[in-house]
């Protein structure tokens, strides 16, 4: 499996690791399904990520868990590589699919 530094490396980024200590949302209803997709913005008092499984993410505000980065590997170990990718960054990943690009939007502030 592809190391963290490798991916960020492969999209020409300085990595921003993920702390395991810290909280990331993550909807657990939705594990097993594909794509798997993440993506990071700035947020306080967490690393920013939020990543679900399947098509397309809801609104419900209880769609996303809080989950220990360090646990991520027990549930998506396929997403490991990609938590040192900088805020402002997507990816999406399903078998021998790989799409990772940055989403300006991502950064706004509402």
């Amino acid at each position: 499996m592809e190391t963290q530094e490798e991916v960020c490396s492969r999209f020409g980024v300085v990595g921003i690791p993920s702390r395991t200590g810290e909280h990331l949302g993550i909807a657990l209803a939705t594990v097993g399904k594909l794509p798997i997709n993440g993506l990071r913005v700035r947020l306080a008092g967490t690393c920013g990520w939020f990543i679900w499984c399947g098509k397309d993410a809801s609104t419900d505000p209880d769609f996303y868990q809080p989950l220990h980065v360090h646990h991520v590997v027990d549930y998506l170990p396929s997403v490991m590589p990609y938590l040192s990718l900088p805020p402002g960054y997507r990816f999406q990943i399903a078998d021998a699919y790989e799409d990772v690009w940055f989403d300006s939007t991502l950064l706004s502030e509402n």
